[in-house]
């Protein structure tokens, strides 16, 4: 008698190969082989009977019966792999876990990670890169990201973790020099640190919609070099209040148009396990979320 299941490891590498797109980023993240990952999905196909795959050499797509078994399997799969984990237990938990973390949330993030959460859980080996690029998860091989703002068009799973303030502050005795300017049109004639991601500068964004791009006197790509060019005087920066609340509360900055709030911002968490993400990130995910809470607008 057969029951028409195939082993786990099969099933895993199918769905993997559709949430990743290639059996190359699939067997990365399996920490194999492509070609034992086409071979699992072939045995797969085989004992099913249908094709799941459209091949080519650039591409692999999912035929109809592909696609309909991928929609059956991937919520078994997910809870079959939570089923483990209630029975593992979060103190279980346990691998290495690359993240990114862009480099205004660092100091504050990795506080308390080394203070909370490493003590926590200590088979999770962290591996922690403090940058603001935009890394491949596939490519360079990271479980996690983090990302401040639009996340734009991506294949990968998305999970908001909170949306923060964003607030312009610049140093007091430059403040002391120009004048604390009354309103955005003052506000757009000084010099402003801008944030340039590729080859735009992201505009100061107010809560009602209105954006204003004022000529940059230096632009970064760092969310922190811009927090230390505000603190050498060199002009306004908008950035997370999270990033400079102790700058704040020490005075080494000073908040500048107060009664014009700004829009706030997501904080999100980027995978490429699709549905299946492993506890570790699960884990890891949630801590931020819970950390990030206190701050949220």
């Amino acid at each position: 008698m057969t029951t028409g299941l195939e082993p786990t490891p099969g099933l895993h590498a199918f769905v993997r190969a559709v949430e990743t797109g290639s059996f190359s980023a699939a067997a990365r993240l399996a920490g194999t082989t492509p070609s034992a990952v086409s071979k699992s999905v072939e045995r797969l196909e085989r004992r099913l009977g249908v094709k799941l795959f459209l091949r080519s050499t650039r591409s692999l797509t999912l035929t109809v019966d592909g696609t309909a078994y991928y929609e059956r399997i991937a919520p078994l799969l997910r809870a079959l792999d939570e089923a483990g984990d209630a029975l593992k237990g979060a103190e279980r938990a346990q691998g290495v876990l690359r993240a990114s973390i862009p480099g205004v949330l660092g100091p504050a993030l990795m506080e308390a990670l080394t203070r909370e959460f490493v003590p926590r859980y200590p088979e999770i080996k962290l591996e922690i890169s403090i940058t603001d690029r935009h890394v491949d998860l596939i490519r360079e091989g990271y479980d996690v990201a983090l990302r401040v703002g639009d996340t734009g068009n991506v294949d990968w799973m998305v999970r908001r973790l909170a949306t923060l303030p964003l607030i312009l502050v610049a140093a007091p005795q430059w403040l002391e020099r120009v004048a604390h300017p009354a309103t955005r049109e003052a506000l757009a004639q000084l010099p402003h640190i801008r944030y340039r991601l590729g080859s735009q500068a992201y505009p100061i964004r107010f809560a009602d919609g209105t954006d204003l791009l004022p000529a940059g006197a230096l632009d970064t790509d760092s969310g922190q070099a811009m927090r230390i060019a505000a603190l050498g005087g060199v002009g306004i920066a908008q950035l997370l209040r999270l990033a400079v609340a102790d700058d704040l509360a020490a005075g080494r900055l000073a908040e500048i148009f107060p009664h014009d709030p700004l829009a706030s911002v997501p904080v999100q968490a980027l995978h490429a396990f699709g549905r299946l993400a492993p506890l570790r990130v699960r884990l890891f995910t949630d801590f931020l979320a819970d950390r990030l809470a206190a701050h949220s607008a």
